[in-house]
C-alpha cells in the first residue's frame, strides 16, 4: 500500500493574470474531474492561460483551462477544454456573483495544484488593470530588482 499524498503539489500557474488584472480576493476551490484528467494533471500537464471562471444558475464554472487528453487514455479520454464545475461554499459563490455584477470585476484563476491529492484551483476577484498600470508595475519591478542588485553589490564589497 503506498502512503498517501501530502503537501502541495504545483501544476500550472497563471502568471499573466497578476500582470494583466489587479487581485483581490483570492478563493481555494474544488474541482470536479473525470479519471483522465486526474491522470493528465498528475503528469504536471496544464494550462490556465486562456482560462476564465463564470457563475450560471448558482454554480461557478471553469471553462476554457487546458488540461490535455491523458497519452495512455481509450475513447473515454475526456475534451481538453471543457467546462469544469468548481466547488465552493454557497456564500462564497453568492458573493462572486454580487462582485461581478457589481462591474468592471471578474474571476480569474491563477493556480492549478494537488493538495493532499485533491486537484485544487486558486480562483481570485479581479479588475482589468489600464494600460498605464501595467507599465507603472513593470516599472516597480524593475525599480525593486536594480535596488536589490545594487544592496547585493554593496554587502559583497563591504565584506
Amino acid at each position: 500500500m503506498s502512503p498517501k499524498e501530502t503537501g502541495e503539489k504545483l501544476i500550472a500557474s497563471n502568471k499573466k493574470a497578476r500582470h494583466e488584472y489587479h487581485i483581490f480576493d483570492t478563493y481555494e476551490a474544488g474541482m470536479v474531474l473525470t479519471g483522465s484528467e486526474v491522470k493528465s494533471l498528475r503528469m504536471g500537464r496544464a494550462s490556465l492561460v486562456d482560462g476564465y471562471v463564470f457563475i450560471e444558475r448558482g454554480e461557478a464554472w471553469l471553462d476554457a483551462a487546458y488540461i490535455p487528453e491523458y497519452l495512455n487514455g481509450s475513447w473515454t479520454n475526456h475534451a481538453p477544454r471543457r467546462k469544469r464545475k468548481l466547488l465552493l461554499h454557497r456564500q462564497q459563490i453568492d458573493k462572486l456573483y454580487q462582485k461581478t455584477r457589481e462591474g468592471g470585476m471578474t474571476i480569474v484563476p491563477l493556480r492549478l495544484y494537488f493538495l493532499d491529492g485533491r486537484a485544487k484551483v486558486e480562483i481570485a476577484l479581479a479588475k482589468g488593470k489600464k494600460e498605464y498600470d501595467k507599465r507603472q508595475t513593470l516599472r516597480e519591478q524593475q525599480d525593486k530588482r536594480e535596488a536589490e542588485r545594487a544592496m547585493r553589490a554593496r554587502n559583497r564589497l563591504g565584506e
